[in-house]
């Protein structure tokens, strides 16, 4: 998909490849197929399996990568030698020219069976509000429809829509009107967890009101 200057590609999960006109930026390594190697940056949001994989990890790195993840990740990571920065919400990096503003990502709905949120806040799991090639996109992690959303500005927003340990389709589509991106893209389903008909269901809530795109995978 092709957005003002950039490109943006669904691999699986909460994995995309975006592309601008200097910079590959890749987003929560999941279940990566085909060996890119051609990242400039990685961003992870968390350490769960499904968005810091390893081995995908490996598919999409080479020796100039820089991989951003939450401070808590640094253990998982300690085998990869390409330049690393470790974050806490709230933050701002400018890393190879992209600003890169960390933000809150977190349940306030989702439990376990002992009562305990999946991803809670203090454990200092992060979104991030990017910018390439003057295009400022959002992605939100494994989060509820949290109040800090309420100040979030951006030009895309990729939402998780699964429910279970991140927002159903009706939150996600509650946030996506609170943020009000002009463009929305579903996330977080296809690869073990959630299916399409959420994100279909997502979009059929927003018809009319937000510009919602759901895509096809490309590592195939």
């Amino acid at each position: 998909m092709i957005f003002q200057e950039i490109t943006i590609e669904w691999l699986h999960h909460a994995c995309f490849m975006i592309k601008g006109k200097n910079r590959i930026v890749y987003t929560d390594p999941y279940k990566v197929k085909n060996n890119y190697n051609d990242a400039d940056l990685i961003l992870v949001t968390h350490d769960h399996y499904d968005h810091l994989d390893k081995e995908s990890i490996k598919k999409l790195t080479n020796d100039k990568t820089t991989i951003i993840a939450p401070k808590d990740c640094q253990t998982l990571l300690k085998e990869f030698k390409n330049d690393k920065i470790f974050v806490s919400p709230n933050e701002v990096k400018i890393v190879k020219d992209i600003t890169i503003k960390t933000v809150p990502s977190y349940n306030i709905n989702k439990f376990n069976e002992k009562g305990v949120a999946f991803h809670p806040k203090e454990k200092g799991n992060v979104g991030y509000i990017f910018m390439i090639d003057n295009t400022r996109i959002y992605l939100a992690g494994d989060t509820d429809n949290i109040p800090e959303m309420e100040s979030f500005k951006t030009d895309i927003a990729l939402l998780p829509v699964s429910g279970t340990y991140v927002m159903t389709p009706n939150e996600a589509a509650e946030a996506a009107l609170r943020i009000n991106p002009k463009m929305t893209i579903p996330m977080h389903y296809g690869s073990g967890i959630g299916t399409e008909k959420e994100a279909q269901e997502f979009k059929n809530l927003l018809l009319n009101k937000l510009n919602v795109e759901i895509l096809t995978s490309i590592d195939k």
